[in-house]
């Protein structure tokens, strides 16, 4: 395996090149691949016309939305009838949740480890189908979903199971395909949000198991549009939103709407490309190795000290987890603890919940101002992670 080059994958990225900022909020969105912001800007100068056109330039669009699919499709080892491109993870999934057919009374298991993205729709979809809800959380320390404490929960009566494939608190790469296993054993489907795991390893759909998975491309060097997979067996369990008059043969013709955006999708076979292609195994190995040194360094310095307190996995094995690393420290304001580092450093870290505040409240026992958070991908280098540390050693008490 070649060894990952971090200098080369920086030079990739304009944002990096313009100033000293450093990016550290990650997990909120990462920055665009120069040659997707180039993409979209020649498609919009040179093919920007209706969909569905028989003249050149016409066909020429026609292709290049075509080959957006295909890419993403490929790129999670799916069919293209088995996904659509929308606006945000959050918006296909209440999608999703509007074309779901379920049987009152029937149960639908609900993690409270999750952003609300993965939460609300399906709340949505009980409240109108008149489901009966049931939650699942792991308790502290393990904070960890697993197929175990998931048993329980489980009855003839469950027919919807959700739960994320990373927290974008914790950081702890959930067993999804042992999860699978137990969920379809029961006869329920599985759906995943796949979005803090997508940036830092590679998403094989069939290889997890699950019926539905979808994540965010803007968090993985592309511009703001989302995936949803649905397998063809899943979308037995759908009622087409479409018109009356429209095929609703694909997951996109049954609940995406008047397409997806045009110049992004076009844009994704070079987010591909610059991910491996049809080969990524490699690069996201290089990835993982590279952010194992990352979160060490970060992680090392954090529980060295007495006053804070890591919430998820301590560990910087990147088979355990992802480096989206939240902490607290005793008597400390998060979002004061921020605004210090703010003041004293060019490094762009954040404060809050995330939108996982069910776990920040519930679970966690946190106070409004909720972690302080740390995100870093494959572009951020040990430098700029060992001056993070420096800066936070004189902003703390």
């Amino acid at each position: 395996m070649p060894e990952f080059n971090i200098a080369k994958a920086k030079e990739r990225f304009p944002a990096l090149k313009k100033d000293d900022q450093v990016y550290l909020d990650n997990a909120g969105g990462s920055q665009v691949l120069g040659d997707v912001i180039d993409s979209v800007a020649q498609y919009l100068s040179g093919t920007n016309v209706q969909l569905g056109a028989s003249y050149r330039v016409g066909q020429i669009s026609n292709q290049k939305y075509e080959d957006g699919y295909k890419a993403a499709a490929a790129y999670i080892n799916a069919d293209p009838s088995e996904i659509v491109l929308g606006t945000s993870t959050t918006q296909n999934f209440m999608n999703l949740a509007s074309s779901l057919k379920f049987n009152e009374g029937d149960e639908i298991i609900l993690s409270k480890m999750e952003h609300e993205t993965n939460v609300k729709p399906w709340v949505y979809m009980a409240d109108k189908l008149k489901l009966t809800v049931k939650w699942w959380y792991s308790e502290k320390p393990e904070l960890k979903l697993t197929s175990e404490n998931l048993k329980p929960l489980l009855s003839a009566k469950t027919k919807f199971v959700a739960c994320t494939h990373v927290s974008n608190i914790l950081g702890s790469i959930h067993d999804v395909k042992a999860i699978a296993k137990v969920v379809h054993d029961a006869g329920a489907l599985f759906c995943v949000d796949g979005v803090s795991f997508a940036p830092h390893r590679q998403v094989d759909v069939k290889a997890f198991g699950v019926d539905f998975y979808a994540f965010s491309w803007y968090k993985v060097y592309g511009p703001h549009i989302a995936v949803l997979y649905a397998s063809t067996e899943a979308q037995k369990h759908m009622k087409p939103l479409a018109h009356y008059f429209n095929p609703t043969g694909t997951l996109a013709d049954k609940i995406g709407f008047a397409a997806s955006n045009y110049e992004i999708t076009q844009s994704i076979p070079i987010i591909v490309d610059y991910l491996g292609g049809s080969n990524p195994g490699p690069v996201f190995a290089a990835i993982a190795e590279h952010e194992g040194k990352l979160q060490k360094i970060l992680l090392d310095f954090l529980t060295s000290r007495k006053d804070i307190t890591v919430h998820g996995s301590t560990s910087s094995d990147s088979k355990e987890r992802v480096p989206t690393i939240s902490f607290t420290v005793e008597g400390v304001n998060s979002k004061e603890l921020v605004e210090k580092v703010d003041k004293a450093s060019n490094y762009g870290i954040r404060w809050g919940h995330f939108y996982s505040k069910r776990l920040c409240d519930e679970v966690l026992g946190l106070g409004p101002e909720a972690v302080c958070r740390v995100s870093m991908v494959h572009y951020n280098t040990e430098k700029e992670i060992e001056g993070l540390v420096e800066v936070l050693k004189k902003v703390l008490p």
